[in-house]
């Protein structure tokens, strides 16, 4: 067994997503040790059981003394209650916390997942050091969080900040929070493919080699993104839009909190080479006083998809 010998105490955080569950040791130094994945159980009982066996099948070569959870989904402010996580079987109030607690034997640490990351670049990664600042990861969605002073933003209810479903085009695309024209519609990864859709059924780009599969939907943000990065001309004009829109939920959010730093994650971020400038562009033109006022620094995140479960690993760490 690895003991806390010269290492510190170990922890173990987990990524619980909608198709796969995923759980690291952790060092203090934020450095992962060892990680296990399984697929994502869709019954509560079953989540918690899988949850259970894999903390089992790591302490087993692990001394470990707490371990924490990243839920994408609404928890309260104190991060005891799961309210509703939209992919897995949490829901209604459920105290999973306590439930967890119980069923392990350790302590327990939720969190919503964007905190999580964000927790972890501001610990290890891209955010070390920065006071005011915001964590803006985009992928299927938008999730996002603010941190001021080595504090995460909650709001009254446990909900802040949900950029993504800022409303940006009144009557426009329909959002699966139910709304319509959310920033996430327009500025992440699936929102590409609904930029290639408009532009393609406007007979734009027929000759590109993306325009039979974009008309066909059988297109995803990856392919948009990789026919971009070839220089697929309807490609490279979806890029643009989603570049336009990003920039313009950047200056909102500067706009609002007036942030020195904001870090962008999350899987699009990985492509960041293509759209970054753009995007910064877009902001610095939309922002309120453009010309007038600082700009915060926009950079990408470092930690990469093992961000939450290091962040949430380390905020375990504090229950010791």
């Amino acid at each position: 067994m690895t003991t806390q010998r010269g290492v510190g105490p170990l922890t173990v955080g987990f990524d619980i997503g909608g198709t796969n569950a995923r759980a690291s040791v952790v060092a203090p130094d934020g450095s992962i040790l060892d990680s296990v994945s399984t697929r994502t159980p869709h019954d509560g009982d079953g989540l918690t059981r899988t949850i259970v066996e894999m903390v089992g099948g790591l302490r087993r070569n692990y001394d470990i003394d707490a371990v924490g959870v990243a839920v994408a989904g609404f928890l309260d402010p104190e991060c005891e209650i799961v309210r509703f996580a939209p992919h897995l079987a949490w829901r209604d109030d459920q105290p999973v916390r306590r439930d967890l607690q119980d069923a392990l034997g350790l302590p327990v640490r939720l969190e919503h997942d964007a905190n999580a990351a964000a927790w972890g670049e501001y610990r290890f990664g891209a955010a070390r050091d920065a006071e005011t600042w915001v964590f803006f990861a985009v992928g299927t969605g938008i999730g996002a969080t603010l941190m001021n002073n080595g504090e995460i933003y909650r709001g009254a209810f446990g909900t802040a900040p949900e950029f993504g479903h800022i409303t940006v085009v009144p009557g426009g695309r329909v959002c699966s929070c139910g709304k319509q024209g959310c920033l996430e519609r327009y500025a992440s990864g699936t929102s590409l493919v609904d930029c290639a859709i408009e532009i393609a059924g406007n007979g734009g780009y027929r000759g590109s080699e993306l325009y039979r599969a974009v008309v066909e939907k059988r297109a995803s943000g990856h392919d948009i993104m990789a026919g971009a990065r070839d220089g697929d001309e309807l490609g490279l004009a979806a890029l643009d839009s989603f570049s336009a829109w990003l920039g313009r939920g950047l200056a909102m959010v500067s706009d609002i909190l007036d942030p020195s730093l904001i870090v962008l994650g999350g899987g699009v971020s990985e492509d960041a080479d293509l759209f970054l400038d753009d995007a910064k562009a877009s902001m610095s033109s939309n922002i309120v006083g453009a010309g007038y006022r600082p700009l915060p620094e926009v950079v990408c995140a470092e930690l990469g998809a093992q961000a939450g479960m290091i962040g949430v690993a380390d905020l375990a760490r504090q229950l010791r």
